[in-house]
């Protein structure tokens, strides 16, 4: 047999396993058509501290907190909490304004949303006491909370979850393909990926803000000790190996901003391929360990290695091979575009389609007109492919954490009458 036949055997079989790592985000798609049985649970009204980082956010902030103050959930058993971090404007004077305990938070050395909640959390303790509180939610002062957000999401712990999150919709949908595309993606996350999760009873993950855990496990925890440019990826890594099944309430639902300028998302997601890396490094020999456990840990542990470094590294290493042999063996630039142009097209079709299914669950909730609603099926795979040199450049230099403007200030009646 000659060489290039066998790393023809070779390719072939590290794409057939490179099909069987992502498969999952295919069947995905259409678990939820599956209807769950809850099991019957016994419901408390648990007492919550609300956290908020916040760094020069007074002009969306008070719509948070209004949102806050909108919930049908005891008044009184909901504390909100804001930690203005290093602020130059009036963020601090404007949550007090609208009812929340500020704690002001002044370090240029220890930067990002991780530092934050690790000091508000110790200020907390220090002030009030973490034991006066059942659990801890976190968004960020972009967001927006339907008026039952809490109500459901108190399910979680209901049902004995220690760790939580809920459902992820966007402000501004319609400014632009970027908002768009941000936007499908995290109701693919939601709809796709967190409620299928939940229906086959594995971990779900935590993705960046709308998540809560219980005091047990903040305690078990010895605080809020995640401090990549990713904290919510790393909390969910940390989450599967040490068998923390994290919980999902679709019911629960929050509305963020997404940036639309190439400039800030260029920024925000260069900062979340470095984060990747960072957790990648630290968690991915104690990832592999648990895949073997035979559990639901194992499920949630491979989903994890597939979307790490390690993952999209072997994905990559494949498809060039591939694309290698493919010149090799017709000895022609043209069969080597062949190849490739057919690659990026079922890529860019695969997405589209992801893109599709996920509007026509979600069609109502979106709040975009219905030609923007269609023109972002074709941008989104665009917006997925600017991952590629994001990635890159991450791999190749030093990135810091730095805050993303946001400027839609809407409150949540303007939203629902969008």
């Amino acid at each position: 047999m000659d060489p290039l036949t066998i790393l023809l055997i070779i390719s072939g079989i590290m794409m057939l396993l490179v099909t069987l790592l992502y498969a999952y985000q295919f069947i995905y798609l259409f678990i939820p058509l599956i209807k769950k049985r809850t099991k019957p649970y016994e419901t408390k009204l648990h007492r919550y501290a609300v956290m908020i980082a916040a760094r020069n956010e007074e002009l969306v902030l008070p719509h948070l907190l209004d949102s806050i103050h909108a919930q049908d959930y005891p008044s009184e058993l909901v504390d909100i909490y804001v930690v203005a971090d290093n602020c130059t404007d009036n963020t601090a004077q404007a949550a007090r304004e609208h009812g929340a305990i500020v704690f002001e938070r002044f370090n240029n050395r220890l930067v990002g949303k991780g530092y934050a909640v690790h000091d508000l959390l110790e200020y907390i303790k220090s002030s009030a006491g973490l034991e006066k509180y059942d659990a801890f939610l976190v968004f960020d002062a972009d967001n927006l909370l339907e008026p039952d957000y809490i109500s459901q999401i108190n399910r979680m712990p209901c049902q004995g979850f220690q760790a939580f999150c809920g459902y992820r919709n966007t402000k501004n949908y319609g400014t632009n393909w970027l908002t768009s595309g941000y936007a499908l993606w995290y109701l693919h996350e939601s709809s796709h990926m967190n409620r299928s999760r939940s229906i086959l009873g594995v971990g779900c993950h935590v993705n960046g803000t709308g998540f809560g855990y219980t005091r047990q496990l903040l305690e078990q925890l010895g605080g809020w000790n995640f401090f990549t440019l990713t904290e919510d990826i790393e909390f969910s890594n940390y989450c599967a190996i040490n068998g923390i099944k994290i919980g999902y309430c679709h019911e629960a639902r929050l509305y963020d901003e997404q940036p639309f300028t190439f400039k800030h998302s260029w920024k925000q997601r260069t900062r979340w391929s470095k984060g990747g890396i960072q957790v990648s490094l630290k968690y991915g020999g104690s990832i592999l360990r648990n895949f073997f456990r035979m559990n639901w840990q194992t499920q949630t542990c491979a989903e994890l290695f597939s979307l790490s470094l390690w993952g999209f590294g072997y994905a990559a290493l494949a498809s060039i091979l591939s694309l290698s042999l493919a010149y090799f063996a017709s000895h022609s630039l043209v069969g080597l575009a062949l190849a490739a142009g057919s690659s990026l097209l079922g890529g860019y079709f695969s997405m589209a389609f992801m893109a599709f299914w996920t509007l026509v669950l979600e069609w109502k909730h979106v709040r975009a007109s219905k030609k923007k609603k269609i023109i972002s099926i074709f941008t989104f795979p665009l917006f997925m492919f600017t991952f590629v040199p994001t990635a890159v450049v991450a791999l190749f230099s030093r990135v810091k954490w730095d805050p993303i403007p946001h400027t839609v200030a809407i409150s949540s009646s303007e939203l629902s009458n969008e």
